[in-house]
């Protein structure tokens, strides 16, 4: 038995690094501020300005767009939010400048007046694009390449997440609602404060990841502006870039809603991620990673179909809940925000069992592969919406709706969520070039805020379809593309080139907490 002294950051606590449960702890927090604000955007939106708990008075098609944009933007800054850590940075500073402007941001929200509800949003979104991305590549850096307890030790930090979202849908939901929204906006800020000190203390813990960026990896990395300087030399990926800025200016000039101009802007920007996506493509050296990289860009895809569908959780899920659900209970109604919160409950319930099922599956030799877990996550997810087909029949037919079928939908939701979201923070960190660790963070949470807006888009279509209409055309769609990814399995797994044929129960003396430094060359 070895009797060397283990420093802050070497050890463990209930077989993993103390440094996961630091990020849990700070992610916990953040989560509790970004989901307590996120359960009352659109019920303080469209709530009359005559209510006795006044809001904005918004339609709810205007809500929902709002809803899009902003939530988009939270996850789209986290692209910049990654550049700025790989070359200025470190994860590690990124992270504690994000909280800063959190808790800022999360503050002026409390102020009821039109500019501090706009400024706040302005600031959760710097903030988030800073510490969101980062946080989350730290949690990878903490385990090395190989190490089975990684998908796990994502799950673990998952429940962080979601325990922060479950207390804040109580706590600030309650609060916003019953006594006031700016009082529920204040508490979390208050929330993300607690998140902020969690971190500065254990610095200790994370000595070894999200460092600044050193001399000679600058030297190793390859810069934005020269990507797009090698953009300008090649003909096919300029042009496809050109044609996407053409239609951005088109959609701009022609599109007639009051957005118009910002899915110009958001095209420019896709266009621009674009043509950097391309370019880095053409820059990797070997074929084993532009065939992983090619597989990552695709879970994207993924990842942009799962939470288009589950986002209506925040929108139009969270307006039909309000509007025509039955809340009573035992004479009592429950707050509309509560509901939000049952995601978030049956994740910490069932998160530890959904991983260990999947890590008990792979070490028996049986299909458990990142991109698998992640279909048969989109498929389950979009069956929960059958019950709210189910609800919208109901309600169709009786003015009003059960509960049940909200607790049911979520159930699957959240059970979709776990083969899928975890799983794909995983797997980033499993194919990503090293270099461009932090990027291709930001682009999965960039997927992740065009889902959201897909999901604004789809629940503003509601007014004129209706419910029953898009829960069944969710439903379809997310089934349907499941089955076409795992038709394409094989294939896919082949251009991993076995990124995860290895992974096994790591050995004591092989335990470290960074990741290699080789992984993917």
């Amino acid at each position: 038995m070895s009797t060397a002294i283990k420093q802050p950051h070497q050890k463990e606590l209930f077989g993993h690094p103390v440094g996961l449960y630091v990020l849990f702890f700070t992610e916990m927090w953040e989560r509790f501020s970004y989901y307590g604000m996120r359960a009352l955007l659109t019920l303080y939106l469209v709530e009359k300005t005559t209510a006795d708990n006044p809001g904005l008075g918004w339609l709810d098609s205007e809500s929902i767009m709002l809803y899009g944009w902003y939530t988009m933007l939270v996850y789209v800054m986290s692209i910049p939010g990654g550049m700025i850590a790989d070359k200025v940075l470190g994860q590690k500073k990124a992270v504690l400048y994000g909280a800063l402007t959190l808790v800022a941001g999360h503050g002026i929200l409390a102020f009821d007046q039109m500019w501090a509800f706009y400024t706040g949003l302005i600031l959760i979104i710097l903030g988030v694009g800073l510490l969101k991305p980062n946080i989350s590549t730290m949690v990878g850096g903490l385990y090395k390449q190989g190490d089975i307890r990684r998908d796990k030790g994502f799950s673990i930090f998952y429940i962080g997440i979601n325990l922060g979202s479950l207390l804040a849908t109580f706590i600030v939901g309650y609060v916003g609602e019953k006594i006031g929204w700016h009082y529920g906006f204040g508490l979390a800020g208050i929330a993300m404060l607690f998140g902020l000190l969690v971190y500065l203390y254990g610095q200790k813990f994370l000595i070894m990841v999200g460092n600044k960026p050193t001399e000679e990896d600058k030297k190793d990395d390859i810069s934005i502006n020269k990507l797009l300087g090698d953009l300008l030399k090649s003909p096919v990926n300029l042009g496809v870039v050109l044609l996407i800025v053409a239609y951005a200016i088109y959609a701009g000039f022609t599109y007639q809603g009051v957005d118009s101009w910002g899915y110009t802007a958001l095209y420019i920007f896709i266009a621009f991620v674009a043509g950097v996506m391309m370019m880095i493509y053409k820059n990797l050296d070997t074929k084993v990673s532009k065939d992983r990289y090619l597989v990552l860009l695709l879970s994207f895809l993924i990842v942009i179909v799962f939470w288009g569908a589950f986002e209506q959780a925040g929108g139009l899920m969270s307006i039909y809940t309000k509007t025509n659900t039955d809340r009573m209970l035992f004479g009592w109604e429950v707050p509309a925000t509560w509901f939000q919160g049952l995601n978030a409950g049956f994740i910490i319930i069932f998160a530890t069992i959904v991983a260990g099922y999947w890590a008990k599956r792979k070490l028996k030799g049986k299909e458990a592969s990142s991109l698998f877990k992640m279909a048969i996550g989109t498929m389950i997810m979009g069956l929960g919406f059958v019950f709210m087909i189910f609800a919208a029949a109901e309600f169709n037919e009786k003015g009003s709706s059960a509960m049940y079928w909200l607790v049911l939908a979520y159930l699957f939701h959240t059970i979709g969520e776990l083969c899928s979201s975890p799983v794909a923070l995983s797997f980033i960190t499993k194919l990503a070039p090293v270099k461009y660790a932090s990027l291709m963070m930001g682009v999965y949470f960039a997927a992740t805020g065009l889902g959201n807006k897909v999901a604004g888009v789809i629940g503003e279509s509601a007014s004129e379809f209706g419910e029953y209409a898009i829960f069944s055309g969710i439903t379809i769609f997310t089934v349907l593309f499941g089955l076409l990814v795992i038709l394409l399995l094989k294939p896919l797994k082949r251009l991993t080139h076995g990124a995860e044929d290895n992974e096994r129960v790591i050995l004591e003396t092989e335990k470290y907490e960074i990741a290699d430094p080789d992984i993917n060359n």
